[in-house]
Parts: structure tokens; C-alpha cells; sequence
């Protein structure tokens, strides 16, 4: 399996981790503080704040295209939007 060297990373998790530096096809590999995969945000000292703080911003931006473009604001409409379109956001990875 061949690796692109360009989109590869290196990130030293822990506080007394020797930080060496890795290279691969004779270039090193950048070092990162956090990194995000499959919408999943992990960072060297694997606290959820950027995840939670991705998720909120991704669930105000739905909210307010809600708020925005629908006319017809009753609780019932209004919970099945949040539902379906707002709740799976907050929920996906981040801790309850």
C-alpha cells in the first residue's frame, strides 16, 4: 500500500512521551496537536472540547436555518426538525 507522506501526521499523545521524529519516504512527518477523522475530532491530550465545541456550531448553524426558513413554527413540527435534524449533530461523538 503505497502512503501520500503529505496528508500523513504524527501526533505525540501523553505528557512524558519521548517526541521523536518520524519519517517516512525520507521526509518527516509534520507534528499536530489534534486531528480529525471520520468527523471525529482527537486532540494529544484526548479532551472532547474541540468535539463538543464542532458539534455546537454544527447544531446552531441547523437551528438557525430552522429558525430562518420555516414559516409554520408548531411544537410539533418544531421537535420532529430538532429531531431529525438537529439532535443527531450533537449526539454523534461527543461525550453524554
Amino acid at each position: 500500500m503505497k502512503f501520500n507522506v503529505d496528508k500523513c501526521s504524527v501526533m505525540h499523545i501523553g505528557t512524558r512521551n519521548i517526541q521523536y521524529t518520524y519519517k517516512m519516504n525520507g521526509q518527516v512527518l509534520q507534528q499536530v496537536d489534534a486531528q480529525s477523522d471520520l468527523g471525529v475530532v482527537i486532540r494529544k491530550d484526548l479532551k472532547a472540547s474541540d468535539q463538543c465545541a464542532k458539534a455546537y456550531a454544527k447544531a446552531s448553524r441547523v437551528l438557525g436555518m430552522i429558525s430562518r426558513n420555516i414559516r409554520y413554527k408548531s411544537r410539533e413540527v418544531m421537535l420532529r426538525l430538532y429531531k431529525s435534524m438537529v439532535r443527531p449533530h450533537v449526539e454523534y461523538c461527543t461525550v453524554a
